[in-house]
């Protein structure tokens, strides 16, 4: 079964991200809010964990889980060979609803789903995601949905999609935007946009000129 705690309550809270904590550890899967929609999540270390991710979303490998993380300063031990596009990004969007797509290192022990070397990461703008990242780390999150259907923007819409195959669901009410981040991939040499989302084209280009955009 379960659990749900309120994180507007500052003694839930705690227990919610200790719980969540723990749950994300053991490969187990959690329900975070963020900045953008709700997310689903576990350790991005645990292979089982990000198994049971893409069962309960009804996914394939071929879509890998992108990567949450805590701080800026993160993407600097899981991403090889930065571009200044990359950095100039991250400096300017992180925490906020900007995703990029970089190379992962190759030393990296984890299994995210057929992601061809590269991984997408992002720095949620939102104090439960972030205090639930300073303690489990690099988190392989994905919107709470089942794949196809609308992004939850609160934890009951999560749980009537997810419900017994989440261990623990943290509720802080509506999620910022209910619009999806922006996803730039600059793990070549010229940056592409991939998805349109929060942060519009022409404010990633007042950061990044040489943007690509179909």
């Amino acid at each position: 079964m379960s659990l749900h705690f309120d994180t507007s309550d500052p003694a839930e809270r705690v227990q919610g991200i200790e719980a969540a904590a723990s749950a994300a550890r053991r490969g187990d899967l959690v329900v975070l809010p963020t900045d953008t929609v709700y997310g689903v999540g576990c350790d991005a270390f645990n292979a089982a964990g990000v198994a049971r991710l893409l069962a309960a979303k009804g996914r394939g490998r071929d879509m890998p889980v992108p990567v949450l993380v805590g701080s800026p300063d993160t993407i600097e031990g899981l991403a090889y060979g930065l571009t200044k596009a990359a950095r100039d990004l991250v400096e300017a969007f992180w925490p906020g609803a900007l995703t990029v797509v970089v190379r992962h290192q190759p030393s990296l022990a984890w299994d995210l789903g057929d992601a061809q070397g590269t991984v997408a990461l992002r720095m949620p703008l939102h104090p439960v995601a972030l205090e639930l990242l300073a303690v489990v780390g690099p988190m392989a999150v994905s919107s709470a949905n089942r794949s196809g259907s609308a992004p939850a923007t609160t934890y009951a819409e999560a749980e009537a999609q997810l419900g017994d195959s989440v261990a623990v669901y943290l509720d802080a009410g509506t999620s910022g935007e209910a619009v999806p981040s922006s996803i730039v991939d600059v793990s070549g040499p010229v940056p592409r946009l991939l998805r349109l989302g929060a942060v519009d084209l022409d404010t990633l280009r007042s950061v990044c000129p040489d943007l690509l955009a179909d």
